[in-house]
């Protein structure tokens, strides 16, 4: 007796499930179970049901599917008896292997091998860089990482994070898994207001705090709002931030370049080239690393005052280590600074959340933007992340990054001084990152080019770059050890004496 024959009733009733979209109605009289595992059978074959994946429950299944229990049990032992499903007690019945008879899928069989080396550098550095550059770059394998930008991600202080995200979880209601406000949990917003007035000397009512998905999405929003306002520029420093200059031209904004020199920007340039508006990175300029001097502040104060705006990118302001602390602009010029900042720096930029402050004029334009944008940032990690900076643990992590990013700039400085001798050094005191420039004799594109072909990943400083300039490179040293950093530069040095 084939013993997936139903009586009547279970086969008088129409009905299917999510799984796999299944619908009974489709199965012949008489052999539900053969129906089912060739299904089944298809699914694991085309990648529906990976190896791994759990199915079912037979009860849950039958319940869908209105048939007996023993229609789906005798379908799973088929299964079972093919090998391609195993039962694992509480575990289930779980997926162990595809059947041997099935097609590779399409992208496997079609995708090309990954190219290694010269390839993908000569694609990346040929040519300007695109809007997708950076993950483009990242994508790239490499042996030794050097890019500017990357914290040290194996410090992200996972046990002090857990701590934190049980004590909240023990603590919320069932009401607080529901929408938050989009302007942020009124917890992180009292907290980054805190957190501010300790760490860079500025004075805010929580309730003027956005908290907003990284500085990337403080830019889309403020170039947003500005544009509505009538603002079709925003002047940026040159050489500046390649990936801050894409998103305000992602949102059809010009951005003009101003001059950096020793002292900052030049303001004098930024006044005559007319642009109402500046980005600017004024606590450690990037790539520079250079600090807006005090001559130059309060010449952009008087820029400001007779209607300029400018946009503080305070992005690694905290990472100091050989000069004292310079206030925020925001701290002195509340009524005309647009001020972001993040954890990205400080924690690491998966966790995405920053925080944007404005003045009244464009603060409730900027949070309509945010809620049209997502509804306000996840809750949870607003809440774990206000608790870690109300308990002192973001205070600890700063003193711990701060020394261990001193050890490994030193090591970057000392390699630079073995093997690279006749470069020139800039922004050593301070931030995750120094630049180096050379004297003209090559583009830094090819070697950042030979030194990808190597397995050292650089970026260009002409990325960041709209202006001629010297030659040179942007090197991040927070993500690596010392012994990858002296590798890698010993690698550049190689490769420079080959340009030369």
């Amino acid at each position: 007796m084939n013993r997936s024959n139903e009586d009547a009733s279970d086969r008088s009733i129409t009905s299917g499930t999510d799984f796999l979209q299944l619908n009974i109605g489709d199965a012949p009289a008489g052999g539900l179970s053969t129906w089912l595992a060739r299904h089944l059978r298809l699914a694991i074959s085309d990648g529906r049901l990976p190896v791994g994946s759990r199915l079912p429950a037979t009860r849950i299944l039958a319940g869908e599917l209105h048939v007996s229990r023993g229609v789906v049990t005798e379908a799973y032992q088929r299964l079972s008896e093919d090998g391609h499903v195993a039962g694992r007690g509480r575990g289930g019945t779980v997926v162990v292997a595809a059947p041997v008879t099935a097609p590779m899928t399409a992208p496997v069989a079609a995708r090309p091998p990954v190219p290694a080396g010269p390839p993908p550098a000569r694609a990346l550095f040929a040519a300007a860089p695109g809007a997708d550059a950076f993950d483009a770059l990242r994508a790239v394998p490499a042996r030794i990482d050097l890019s500017p930008g990357v914290p040290d991600l194996a410090a992200f202080p996972r046990t002090a994070w857990l701590r934190a995200e049980r004590s909240v979880l023990s603590d919320l209601s069932a009401a607080d898994f529901g929408y938050g406000d989009p302007r942020g949990t009124s917890a992180l917003r009292l907290a980054v207001a805190n957190w501010l007035a300790r760490n860079r000397g500025i004075r805010v009512d929580p309730r003027e705090v956005l908290i907003v998905a990284g500085t990337a999405q403080a830019l889309g929003l403020l170039a947003q709002v500005l544009r509505h306002d009538g603002i079709s520029a925003v002047a940026v420093e040159d050489p500046g931030s390649l990936g801050t200059r894409q998103h305000l031209r992602n949102w059809r904004l010009d951005t003009p370049p101003v001059t950096v020199d020793s002292e900052g920007i030049r303001v004098d340039e930024l006044r005559a080239q007319g642009a109402p508006a500046v980005l600017l990175t004024p606590a450690h300029q990037f790539p520079t690393g250079v600090v807006l001097s005090g001559e130059r502040r309060r010449e952009l104060m008087r820029w400001a005052g007779e209607g300029g705006l400018i946009v503080e990118d305070d992005y690694d302001a905290e990472h100091r280590y050989d000069r004292p602390p310079v206030p925020a602009l925001r701290s002195m010029l509340a009524e005309h600074v647009c001020y972001t900042g993040s954890v990205s720096k400080l924690l690491a930029p998966a966790l995405r959340v920053g925080w944007l402050l404005a003045p009244p004029k464009y603060r409730e334009d900027l949070v309509a933007a945010k809620r049209y944008a997502d509804l306000g940032n996840a809750v949870l990690p607003q809440l774990v992340l206000a608790r870690l900076m109300e308990s002192g643990e973001m205070e600890r992590q700063l003193r711990f990054l701060r020394g261990r990013h001193r050890r490994r700039r030193d090591a970057m400085i000392d390699a630079l001084r073995t093997h690279l001798p006749r470069a020139v050094v800039h922004g050593a005191a301070a931030g995750l990152h120094l630049m180096i420039t050379f004297e003209a004799g090559f583009a830094d594109a090819d070697l950042a080019e030979a030194a990808l072909a190597r397995g050292v990943k650089v970026q260009p400083l002409s990325w960041h770059s709209q202006r001629p300039s010297r030659p040179g490179l942007v090197l991040g040293y927070a993500a690596s050890t010392p012994t990858d950093i002296g590798e890698g530069v010993a690698t550049l040095g190689d490769v420079v004496r080959r340009l030369l």
